[in-house]
């Protein structure tokens, strides 16, 4: 992001001369690796070799981030403003998993840069391409690596970055910490270095993709906040093309049972109807395949035509599971990621009254653990919920981690705040509720997980603001350039990704240490493993 001083002075010509010598210093020092490790678990730290393939774009080397869990590792490698990218290389994924370029991408495109008005300009297409560590369309059990080039970096941007901080940003406390930063896309502090999180994040997705499923969506941009409720869990949906999938299912069923969805009082005649359902059902999916209009629209086109082919003046009452897939489509068809339109408004305005102004907010993701195992996480310092929080808060912008009731659970009684058991139909201990966010003792008790992670307003803003030199001469400073109005509807993909990787390496955990040997029954529960797909087995 480019950034320019006022006409204050700086220091005298002697200190702009040393304050220049650190710069050209810096150009030098930043060509050498970085390395810098995140333990999820204190325990030795693994020998990381990367593919030569990696480093043959630049001849700059690259800066090393690890993010070590117990069973799987994930290393990034970052240039922000180089042609030699981004990436990352996964260690510890369980082979025969299939896996694609086009498994990666669709996160990626998510997170990227310049999808629309309230993001950051800059134009990255983010196209990644794997290395290494998978064969013939399955991973092989090696280390997998991802490269993700750079196609629309401006270094150059940041001349006036290596003489004044931005408030709030990381400039100054990497010079406080290291002495030398990277002056070029705000280097290791920069949103750019969660690719790498984001593509192993989609590997840990595909793992867990058939059992068990990871959710986010932006509940809070500003002051406009998603009301507690509103949106249900349980027929949230991740991709566009899953809910197309989701409804075709739901028709089949239907399909199956004679009847089209759920039979109103005023269409009880109790007749088969499948000879003209198949007729409608083939319509209606032919809308979903090759319209794909927001969804009130195919909903409108799919009760005419449910009409027609059916010939009846009284439509049946739809299916509410139906009904409210569509309506979980509304995560992906809106540029903030809010499932509700009416409150995705809301937030698309309030970004947009800062954007014009120079300014920006923050705001809140919540994400979501469908169908969790009991069993995850361990007593006292590797809770799940401390796993998770500090996976969350290693991303760019976080300032606060809830679980459960969070803060609010704090204005509670105990009486008023207990999750009291119950048995269900299956005979499976349950919860009433679920103020504990699924998570007991910090070991997971079956119930969906939910969590909310609050990110700051982005710190480089076009509006004036005090700071000092990195001489330290106090001045003002009005940063230009290309920044995001609000980090939090690119910052769902990338909270998924560390939810996801946190979730496979506590799977993994899992299953070595309490299924090693039999169960016990009465009390445990077999772990449902993830499945591979048929054709890769």
């Amino acid at each position: 992001m480019a950034s320019s001083l006022s006409t204050k002075p700086f220091l005298g010509s002697a200190s702009s001369n040393a304050s220049s010598a650190l710069g050209s210093a810096h150009s030098g020092l930043s060509k050498l690796a970085s390395p810098c490790q995140i333990s999820f678990r204190r325990q030795p730290r693994k020998l990381v070799f990367i593919h030569p393939s990696i480093l043959h774009h630049t001849s700059q080397k690259f800066k090393l981030l690890e993010v070590h869990m117990e069973t799987i590792s994930v290393l990034q490698h970052m240039e922000n403003h180089m042609v030699g990218g981004v990436g990352c290389v996964v260690d510890g994924c369980p082979p025969r998993l299939p896996l694609s370029e086009e498994d990666l991408q669709l996160d990626l495109d998510r997170r990227r840069p310049g999808q629309s008005r309230i993001t950051t300009p800059r134009k990255e297409t983010d196209t990644c391409k794997i290395i290494s560590g998978v064969a013939e369309g399955v991973t092989t059990g090696s280390p997998i690596a991802v490269n993700v080039p750079n196609t629309d970096q401006r270094g150059h941007d940041y001349s006036e970055m290596s003489k004044a901080y931005r408030p709030s940003h990381a400039d100054a406390t990497y010079d406080f910490k290291y002495g030398v930063r990277s002056i070029q896309g705000g280097g290791r502090s920069s949103a750019r270095e969660t690719i790498g999180r984001v593509a192993a994040g989609a590997i840990a997705k595909k793992i867990l993709k058939k059992t068990y499923h990871v959710f986010a969506y932006v509940s809070q941009v500003h002051k406009v906040v998603l009301p507690e409720g509103l949106v249900n869990h349980e027929t949230l949906t991740l991709e566009q093309n899953q809910v197309s999938n989701h409804v075709a299912d739901n028709l089949g069923a239907a399909s199956a049972s004679a009847y089209f969805f759920i039979v109103s009082k005023n269409y009880a005649m109790g007749r088969n109807l499948s000879a003209r359902h198949q007729i409608t059902k083939i319509l209606t999916v032919l809308f979903l395949l090759f319209f794909h209009p927001p969804m009130g629209l195919v909903l409108g086109n799919t009760v005419y035509l449910v009409k027609v082919a059916l010939n009846v003046k009284s439509l049946p009452i739809i299916n509410d599971k139906v009904s409210l897939c569509f309506k979980s489509y509304q995560i992906e068809s809106n540029i903030v990621r809010c499932p509700d339109p009416e409150y995705a408004e809301k937030m698309i305005e309030a970004i947009d009254a800062v954007r014009i102004k120079g300014d920006s907010v923050g705001g809140v993701v919540t994400c979501i653990v469908k169908n969790a195992p009991r069993g995850l996480g361990s007593p006292v310092f590797d809770k799940l919920e401390a796993e998770l929080a500090k996976a969350a808060l290693s991303l760019p912008a976080t300032k606060g981690f809830e679980l459960g009731s969070g803060f609010a659970g704090t204005l509670m009684t105990g009486s008023e705040h207990n999750d009291e058991f119950y048995m269900d139909d299956q005979g499976r201990i349950r919860t009433k509720t679920n103020r504990s966010g699924g998570i007991q003792g910090g070991i997971s008790n079956g119930e969906t997980i939910y969590m909310r992670i609050g990110f700051k307003p982005t710190s480089t803003i076009g509006k004036k603001q005090h700071t000092v030199t990195r001489g330290k001469e106090e001045t003002d400073l009005i940063a230009r350039g290309r920044h995001d109005p609000c980090v939090v509807p690119r910052a769902v993909p990338m909270v998924e990704a560390m939810v996801a990787l946190v979730l496979v390496d506590q799977l993994m955990s899992q299953y070595a240490q309490c299924e090693l040997f039999a169960i016990n029954p009465s009390l445990q529960e077999p772990l449902e493993l993830p499945r591979l797909d048929e054709a890769s087995v």
